[in-house]
């Protein structure tokens, strides 16, 4: 005859009495808290576990001690304190794998509530109440804030200072050279017009950040859209001697979009190629449906160039303000470390995505889908 052994959980709670320990009241409120919440007992051990937690955290059983999910010293050691009838604290703690994130627990002691049948020590809470924030988006964007001004000041910084030496030259030992002046006049002006992109850029990042919620109610044709980027690029491509095939529909292909921020994605795209894939001589344009999602329908195009390439470690990062794989080619090419940026804002708000293919000395392919209207 075989016996069944229970194992009963470390703190020596069964589930059954948890259920008692925590009444249906505290239960309903603890799962209407939108965070996570962990209710455990003076020692530590799980009661009761609201949705938000499981969801975050995974299953958790009641009965097992915290310290089985949540392996943070200091939360810990702050639970400790709490449960030895210390003051309610909040402490923040980080965890590097298998992504970085960042938590922040409040945790206080529930004196007035009923504890059940089990026996708590004098002085100390029967309850305690650990409520977890996920900090990691809040953190990201500090971070992303704190990048964008120290890289925005350093861009601006740049060219000023170059302005500002310049112009203490020529008024002083190159006062009287006419050459020198000539000259330093000339790079000033292409500084002051460096300034003026900069400023272009991050203003033009700044309102599309701002409209990022708002959906596009307007009609557009995507062919005339890129058609037209690729004539008012033209010159651009005859100056370097680059050839732009374009293989488009004739009939009008409709998107909800806003042609002017849709005219700034192709711009964006057809320039770098131009810029950066200049050795190859040629740029090809293709555009063709796509099935996303087995009903919905949309138009994906793509850019390609001949050039260099991009090395494989730098495509994830080349949509990220101010990054460039190659800093001094870029400023030589006029370019300000916004654009892709900017691109990949738009398309967000249009629902489209972007797509990034290269291998060094193959040319590098950028592929914009985006859905079609119906």
């Amino acid at each position: 005859m075989k016996t069944r052994t229970t194992l009963r959980p470390p703190s020596g709670v069964s589930r059954k009495e948890a259920d008692e320990i925590v009444d249906k009241g505290m239960k309903s409120a603890v799962n209407a808290l939108p965070h996570p919440c962990f209710v455990v007992d003076y020692r530590g051990t799980t009661q009761y576990v609201n949705h938000a937690a499981r969801k975050l955290f995974g299953n958790v059983t009641a009965g097992d001690p915290l310290s089985f999910r949540i392996r943070a010293p200091s939360l810990l050691e702050a639970l400790d304190r709490v449960s030895n009838a210390g003051p309610a604290e909040i402490i923040d703690w980080s965890e590097k794998v298998p992504t970085e994130q960042w938590f922040e627990a409040h945790i206080a002691p529930l004196w007035s509530v009923s504890h059940g049948n089990m026996a708590v020590p004098r002085g100390r809470p029967g309850l305690i109440l650990v409520t977890i924030r996920d900090l990691t988006d809040t953190k990201r964007l500090e971070r992303m804030r704190a990048d964008f001004v120290a890289n925005a000041s350093h861009e601006l910084r740049t060219p000023l200072a170059s302005l500002t030496g310049f112009i203490e030259t020529i008024m002083g030992p190159a006062r009287d050279d006419a050459t020198a002046r000539e000259k330093f006049l000339q790079i000033m002006l292409d500084q002051a017009e460096r300034m003026r992109r900069l400023i272009d850029d991050l203003l033009s990042l700044s309102r599309i950040e701002m409209r990022a919620h708002v959906q596009p109610s307007h009609i557009a044709d995507l062919p005339t859209i890129i058609r037209h980027s690729v004539d008012a690029l033209m010159p651009v491509a005859e100056e370097l001697g680059v050839t732009i095939n374009i293989e488009l529909p004739e009939r009008p292909q409709e998107i909800l979009g806003e042609r002017d921020e849709l005219v700034q994605v192709f711009n964006n795209l057809i320039e770098n190629a131009l810029k950066y894939g200049s050795s190859g001589k040629r740029i090809d344009i293709h555009m063709d449906n796509q099935d996303m999602s087995g009903a919905n329908e949309a138009f994906k195009v793509t850019v390609k160039d001949y050039g260099p390439g991009i090395d494989p470690e730098h495509l994830p990062r080349l949509t990220e303000r101010f990054y460039r794989v190659d800093v001094a080619t870029s400023r030589q090419m006029k370019g300000t470390g916004l654009g892709l940026a900017i691109v990949k804002h738009i398309l967000t708000r249009h629902k489209a995505k972007l797509e990034i293919d290269s291998q060094p000395g193959e040319g590098a392919a950028f592929t914009v889908t985006i859905p079609r209207h119906k």
